[in-house]
């Protein structure tokens, strides 16, 4: 079953995705579902998980993670704007160890969380009054026995959950500043800071160390995969401390859909080397054309994650053509899936596309307007896309074997 699944992928549609069954077994637990329900647990959304016919997903939406590491490093400040977006945490010259910054981020994500859950809290009590849906409510558990919408708590599960955004970008850019500020000493941080809000002019030098001489999420470098586990482990301990109005935690996924384009138009240039208004990486990706040590790297660094305590997590995966061609690249193909699955990962989509088939598709599109791409957690035809997220998902790494 699964070669075949990986022929049909391999034909380049972008699906279908593949998920970890046992994983979603461990994940719905640490949700508090029963062993029963878990089992039947599966999929809504892009990689969220639910018990079909029982639970109330509803996500609160979209929360980017390397915006609060830009507050954190101008004490609360939009480098975009100059105005105050976060609480002072003390500007570059405070932050004395890394252990302050780290700090200072968890006190940036916590303010904006605040402000998250009370939007949420007033689009929930939004949709329960102003918005019902009887039939839906009909087909879920518990909504007859309680008397309530589904909007309204009336599903036998309500689970709320808080998407976070720029996993990649956030790895890469406290591994650069770990690296080149506080264990070398070759800049200082208000050094660092000074170039970021210049988006590196007169800094490309700098800009280029930070690009090619700092570890990368997404290649198997401890360096950067520890403060993965570390920004993925922390946004879930900030995002649990809120609750519904069932009394139920949030829980978080790790997902952008295409808000990393949006987020990324919306923050300054970041310590990795990114320039502002650039795409930040995409799912628990890595940045996009970081990964250089090959797919078998990249599963090694998802994996460090502690994938069962989100409620879904997105690995996004680009190969050639070639390398899934003949049995040989199947067989390789379907082993890639299973290591990844029995490290404990969650959930893997691919694109298999060659970066000049699209090109060509976007300069020619009225000749490929069959092209399809896998693009978060959903495919679409290459040719409606927009400019900017095309050329995102050309960046990305294009894997061999």
């Amino acid at each position: 079953f699964l070669a075949r699944a990986c022929e049909v992928v391999s034909q380049g549609f972008g699906m279908p995705a593949v998920f970890n069954d046992d994983e979603k077994v461990q994940a719905l637990l640490d949700k508090g579902k029963t062993l029963e329900d878990a089992r039947l647990g599966g999929i809504n959304g892009c990689v969220e998980l639910v018990v079909p016919g029982k639970d109330m997903m509803a996500s609160s939406g979209y929360f980017n993670l390397p915006k609060c590491l830009e507050l954190a490093l101008n004490d609360g400040i939009n480098s975009q704007t100059g105005s105050r977006l976060g609480p002072a945490t003390g500007g570059p010259s405070k932050l004395a160890t890394f252990e302050d910054l780290m700090e200072a981020f968890r006190q940036q994500v916590e303010a904006g969380l605040r402000l998250k859950m009370r939007y949420d809290a007033i689009a929930r009590q939004a949709y329960a009054q102003f918005c019902p849906v009887p039939f839906t409510s009909l087909l879920m558990d518990d909504c007859l026995a309680r008397g309530r919408d589904y909007h309204d708590g009336g599903a036998h599960y309500n689970l709320p959950l808080v998407c976070g955004v720029g996993t990649g970008t956030m790895t890469d850019s406290l591994a650069a500043i770990k690296q080149v500020v506080y264990d070398e000493g070759r800049v200082s941080l208000p050094e660092l800071v000074e170039a970021l809000n210049a988006n590196f002019q007169g800094h490309e030098r700098l800009r280029q160390m930070l690009l090619n001489r700092t570890p990368k999420w997404g290649n198997g470098d401890e360096r950067a995969d520890g403060l993965a586990h570390d920004v993925v482990d922390l946004f879930i301990e900030e995002v649990g401390e809120h609750h519904n109005e069932e009394g139920v935690p949030y829980a978080a996924n790790m997902i952008p859909t295409t808000t990393h384009i949006w987020f990324g138009d919306l923050t300054g240039a970041t310590p990795d080397g990114r320039l502002a208004r650039a795409p930040q990486s995409e799912g628990i990706s890595p940045v996009q054309g970081m990964d250089r040590n090959g797919p078998t790297a990249v599963v090694r660094s998802m994996a460090r994650l502690d994938h069962a305590r989100c409620c879904g997590t997105l690995l996004n995966m680009k190969f050639h053509p070639s390398a899934l061609s003949g049995e040989e690249g199947l067989v390789k193909f379907a082993q890639l899936v299973r290591t990844y699955f029995k490290l404990g990962g969650h959930h893997m989509q691919f694109n298999v596309l060659s970066a000049e088939t699209l090109r060509a598709a976007q300069e020619r599109p009225e000749e490929h307007g069959d092209v399809i791409v896998r693009v978060a957690g959903y495919s679409d035809y290459f040719v409606r896309l927009s400019r900017d997220l095309q050329d995102e998902i050309i960046s990305r790494t294009e894997h061999g074997w």
